[in-house]
């Protein structure tokens, strides 16, 4: 019976371990301050600085109090804190973004982080936030949503297609901690109407059931966009 119990408790331990290796690597020491110079050779994460020549700059990053420009054509403005940022987070499996909306509209548009569960805070403002779900048992999608005011927050599940939206008459701005020092972002819209090469406008036209000059002047906006 004991041997048994050991078993189950093995089995436990040995699955929560596999599902906690789907994020980022657990640190193997204090931390690995992230350095550039890779000599031509590229690893899953940043190269390590000599832990003699760290210092508080490389934990530190300023100014997210600071309003950001939303006059972008969707009215927002992602200010992104990983590993780029703070070369410390390297390893560390965390990083966080300040979100600035537009009034009556600001967007942070359809988009997913193929490597990060995202949790988001309002700090001022009403957002209107939502997820798809990936495709259920009846090959149908899920939408959920929810109204947000400052002081709640919401999760989005890693890779996930989500989306944030200012319903309010005000500015609105949100923190969001996410579960990856670099957790990437694809901009559905950006995605596939602006990749360089562009895709192929028959895929896009019958994958969106839409004629092809739809395509074809999607494809002229968002391209353009990108790659000026």
């Amino acid at each position: 019976m004991e041997g048994l119990k050991f078993l189950i408790v093995f089995v436990v331990l040995a699955l929560a371990s596999s599902f906690a290796s789907a994020s980022d690597p657990s640190p193997l020491q204090d931390f690995c301050v992230a350095i550039k110079e890779t000599d031509g050779v590229f690893v899953n994460g940043k190269f390590c600085k000599d832990p003699q020549q760290v210092t508080e700059k490389d934990f530190f990053f300023s100014g997210l109090n600071v309003p950001r420009d939303t006059s972008s054509p969707v009215g927002s403005n992602v200010t992104a804190v990983n590993v780029a940022q703070i070369p410390g987070l390297n390893t560390l499996g965390i990083s966080l973004a300040r979100i600035d909306f537009a009034p009556y509209g600001g967007l942070n548009p359809p988009h997913t982080h193929p490597r990060a569960t995202e949790i988001l805070v309002v700090v001022e403002g009403t957002l209107y936030v939502g997820f798809v779900t990936s495709n259920l048992a009846n090959g149908d999608n899920r939408l959920i949503t929810k109204v947000l005011n400052p002081g709640d927050a919401f999760v989005f599940p890693v890779g996930l297609i989500h989306f944030q939206l200012n319903v309010g008459k005000t500015n609105a701005v949100a923190l969001a901690s996410l579960s990856s020092q670099n957790p990437g972002v694809i901009t559905i819209a950006n995605a596939m109407f602006g990749a360089d090469p562009p895709i192929n406008p028959n895929v896009l036209t019958k994958a969106f059931q839409v004629d092809k000059k739809v395509v074809d002047y999607l494809q002229k906006q968002f391209w353009t966009d990108n790659n000026n």
